[in-house]
């Protein structure tokens, strides 16, 4: 008895000391480097990076290496570049557990932003449904920049005359998240009631309008200030969650688009059809597990309910994007501008988008 105890005590003194060492390695944030020095001969640009985990204030304007443009590629001219939450949580380095991949200590790739739209300048040799001056839009890494590299099979799509290059350069995280959350995760059928949480954000605007598109009874859930907003975007109903609880009342769900992280699951279940499904997109802040937390509760309640529930992350496709422009081609789906700011002011655009009150997309101009 005494041997075994023993052996027990050394195993959790064990475990204990690798969970701790664990954490002290994810949770470390190296100094901030000097700047570093494009390759010699390279074409430059000015690119917007971060070389450490931090505030909006590690993000530095530098001059780096033009990216040269592969077979399969386009080189596209950015006119627009729009931040997403994406880019603070990868700046932030947090939670803590995206650090396996994104880099310990400090970032490896230094890059930032997704989102832009601008001018085909070149293309590789295998590129056959772009040319050089055609006006895109879609999703790259390292989009906040003078400069980016798209693969034609991917996130890249024509942009349509009737929209900004600033309009085009907020779609495409926000909105395939939408749409992809509520057409293929949510299975929105035409009829169905949908609530909308933090329906006059990023993601919130498209999916006010995709969600109408899709054939749904809308309700958009925002504060007073932004009520005239989300309903001019198409909502049927709008709840000003200062003055109603959606979850107290009366009406059930069909499906749930959780953009906010701001209510418990039971809540967001109470206003769920015994049937219905919970999309969560957005998430709580927090250095350990932050977003993760709210869909690893609800993938741990799934077995036990009829209810569907979990996170989900979009996919960068051609097809959706070209789908989007479609949709902005028709007038269905217009992008809603909050603020826009110099490629030079990046770090104020980040932290007014982190502060989680911005109507709509926060847009970088490299006009």
């Amino acid at each position: 008895m005494r041997l075994r105890n023993r052996i027990l005590s050394i195993f959790a003194i064990v475990l204990v000391l690798a969970f701790g060492s664990l954490a002290a390695t994810l949770s470390y944030n190296s100094a901030c480097p000097a700047s570093a020095t494009p390759p010699a001969g390279s074409e430059t640009m000015q690119g917007l990076v971060f070389h450490c985990y931090g505030a909006p204030d590690v993000l530095k304007l530098e001059q780096v290496a033009k990216p040269v443009p592969a077979d399969d590629q386009l080189l596209v001219k950015v006119h627009a570049a729009a931040l997403n939450p994406l880019d603070w949580h990868y700046m932030r380095g947090s939670p803590y557990i995206m650090r396996l991949s994104s880099g310990l200590g400090a970032p490896k790739d230094p890059r930032v932003g997704v989102d832009f739209a601008g001018t085909v300048e070149a293309v590789g040799k295998n590129v056959t449904r772009f040319k050089p001056g055609d006006e895109v839009f879609g999703g790259a890494d390292g989009a906040a920049a003078e400069y980016v590299v798209v693969r034609e099979s991917r996130g890249v799509a024509l942009k349509p005359a009737n929209v900004t290059f600033e309009q085009a350069g907020s779609v495409a995280i926000a909105a395939l998240t939408a749409l992809q959350g509520l057409r293929d995760r949510g299975g929105v059928k035409p009829g169905q009631k949908v609530l909308i949480n933090g329906a006059s954000g990023g993601v919130g605007t498209f999916a006010v309008q995709i969600a109408k598109h899709l054939g749904a009874e809308v309700t958009g859930v925002c504060s007073t200030r932004n009520v005239e907003l989300v309903r001019s975007l198409g909502a049927d109903h709008v709840i000003d969650y200062t003055q109603q609880d959606f979850a107290t009342g009366t009406q059930r769900y069909d499906v749930v688009l959780d953009n906010v992280a701001n209510r418990s699951l039971s809540d967001l279940r109470r206003a769920l059809t015994p049937t219905g499904t919970l999309v969560i997109v957005g998430g709580a802040k927090g250095n350990w597990f932050g977003p993760l937390w709210p869909p690893l509760k609800a993938a741990m309640l799934q077995p036990f309910v009829d209810q569907k529930m979990g996170m989900f992350i979009a996919s960068l496709t051609q097809e959706d994007m070209q789908l989007l422009g479609d949709l902005m081609q028709a007038g269905k789906v217009t992008p809603v501008i909050d603020r826009r700011y110099a490629l030079s002011d990046a770090a104020k655009a980040m932290e007014y988008l982190e502060a989680g009150r911005a109507r709509g997309k926060v847009i970088v101009s490299l006009n």
